[in-house]
């Protein structure tokens, strides 16, 4: 944004309303709705009724439409941090002839639209959105108040977040995919936090200019820096400048569709011969890009680098032992497998991978060293060295030396592994090629980055890792969801526990060909209750 636009950041400080100026908001209040100075009336309890809740809005509401921020705030339960909003709103953000209209409440919750219009510097463009507000009662004053929280200003702010219309801070640009294809976020919902991005970092770069706008500044961002802001309504357009990325059309309409039937789910898909990232793609509430950005515990997804570490540090081979008995006790933590595996006291390695069983690599956690996990993800997959180079910002995944009962977790993919989709398409297609080749979204040569790097895997691990992962994808826990899909596959399928969640993380990864592809859907439960279908969808039809 230009220079000199004030940002009001939204924040969610807790004041009393019974002290200082909230005392004299109270008392303007409390006449306004017919108290007097008498006798005080008993305070109310329990939830808010209708009428309070249809008086409460419309007190908020009217104040709202004059632009009075310190007015309409004091019917909020948070009235520092809506004061401060509903300011930039006004202010900052340059909005005015508000007009809200009320849908019917249901109970204390009320829907609404609203129109206004935005002026800035002689130009002015028509605003129209919907959003809900909760009516609850104070704590302390025992009044009905709105529920403050940034989006009920707007659907799309979060705390911390400020409102701002000016000069945009980065040229527009024009994303195209591999093939030239032109990518919107109003045809692929869920690129729009990395079309952000990629505006933010190379709007500068592509030869294009500025617009103004109103938009969104996000107050943090995941690689320390600024986020990209997020724009909401564009008043005098720039020039956007083309932007290659490395993405496939095709392949993130299907990632699209993959992700619709699954609440916070995401999935990425990767090509393993050369790392380019063909999809990314989003099912969340919160915006939140946890394909590239997530940091959740990979389950057994992460017994490719277990099976990778065990072969390169000659503690057995595919046709090795690994048995698996019913139960495994590592420093007093005990280890189960799922319910209704069956033990296997004479099992391989490719027969414990293939039925995902816990506890033949728990049983290991004798054998190898603390680091040695660690060192196999760092040195051999390119993992938890922070120092990928994708185009837009990237969690690299985390694979700590801890000790304890975590040198045992760490293996089954708890502990303090912490790995996202795009970590485990990464990690899928250099156990697929044997080479690790760091994700891409830009060509390293628009700004001359260096990409991280790393040893791979030797010839033999990798073959023997492929035949472990084809034989889970044929024959093991992935073969329902992979059945159909002909050619090159491999697959391993896994469920994380979580600490305070009722149901697991499901994850699934596998390849087809060369496309490689990672899902994670959060209290989804088992790898192939949710994110095992999104995969599948993916790599069956990935252009």
């Amino acid at each position: 944004m230009r220079k000199g636009v004030k940002a009001g950041v939204i924040g969610g400080v807790c004041v009393t309303l019974l002290g200082g100026a909230g005392y004299g908001l109270y008392n303007v209040a409390s006449a306004l709705s017919g108290g007097g100075t008498g006798d005080a009336a008993p305070a109310r309890t329990g939830p808010p009724s209708s009428s309070e809740v249809k008086e409460a809005t419309e007190a908020f509401f009217a104040a709202w439409q004059k632009g009075d921020a310190p007015r309409a705030a004091s019917y909020t339960n948070f009235p520092d941090g809506a004061r401060q909003v509903l300011a930039a709103y006004s202010g900052d953000a340059h909005i005015g002839k508000v007009r809200i209209t009320p849908g019917p409440a249901t109970g204390d919750t009320v829907p609404f639209t609203v129109r206004a219009t935005v002026s800035y510097g002689g130009r002015s463009r028509p605003l129209s959105y919907r959003s809900t507000l909760t009516v609850v009662r104070g704590e302390t004053s025992h009044r009905a108040l709105v529920d403050w929280q940034p989006s009920v200003v707007h659907p799309r702010l979060r705390k911390g977040d400020t409102l701002t219309t000016g000069a945009s801070a980065a040229p527009e640009i024009e994303a195209v995919d591999r093939d030239g294809k032109v990518l919107t976020r109003g045809r692929y919902p869920s690129l729009g936090p990395v079309l952000d991005e990629l505006r933010k970092r190379y709007g500068d770069k592509t030869g294009g200019r500025p617009g103004v706008e109103l938009a969104i500044r996000h107050q943090g961002a995941a690689d320390g820096g600024q986020a990209a802001d997020t724009p909401l309504l564009t008043l005098a357009k720039g020039r956007p400048g083309k932007l290659p990325t490395t993405l496939s059309a095709s392949t993130q309409a299907a990632a699209e569709k993959a992700v619709e039937k699954y609440p916070d789910s995401s999935v990425v898909a990767v090509k393993p011969s050369t790392g380019e990232i063909l999809a990314i793609a989003n099912n969340r509430v919160d915006g939140f890009d946890a394909a590239l950005l997530g940091e959740r515990a990979p389950g057994s997804t992460m017994k490719i680098i277990s099976a990778a570490t065990l072969i390169d540090n000659g503690l057995t081979t595919a046709n090795g032992p690994a048995p698996c008995p019913p139960s495994a006790v590592w420093q007093s933590q005990t280890f189960q497998n799922l319910k209704g595996l069956a033990p296997n006291e004479h099992a391989t390695l490719a027969d414990s991978f293939a039925r995902s069983c816990n506890t033949a690599f728990v049983k290991f956690a004798d054998e190898v060293k603390v680091d040695s996990l660690t060192r196999e993800a760092e040195e051999r997959f390119g993992l938890g060295r922070n120092n990928w180079q994708v185009g837009v910002p990237t969690f690299d995944g985390r694979v700590p030396a801890s000790g304890g009962p975590d040198t045992a977790a760490n293996l089954i993919g708890q502990g303090q592994v912490q790995m996202s989709p795009l970590n485990m398409a990464s990690v899928t297609a250099t156990a697929k090629t044997g080479t690790f080749r760091q994700p891409l979204l830009v060509p390293l040569k628009l700004d001359g980055r260096e990409p991280a790097r790393a040893r791979g895997l030797p010839p033999g691990t990798a073959a023997q890792l492929r035949a472990l992962l084809n034989r889970t994808a044929r024959s093991g826990t992935a073969a329902g969801v992979m059945a159909g899909l002909g050619g090159d596959v491999g697959a391993k399928t896994g469920s994380a526990e979580v600490d305070g969640e009722a149901r697991s993380d499901s994850w699934f990864t596998g390849y087809r060909g060369d496309v490689a592809a990672a899902a994670m859907v959060q209290d989804g439960g088992h790898g192939i209750d949710a994110a095992g279908p999104i995969v599948a969808s993916v790599l069956r039809n990935a252009g």
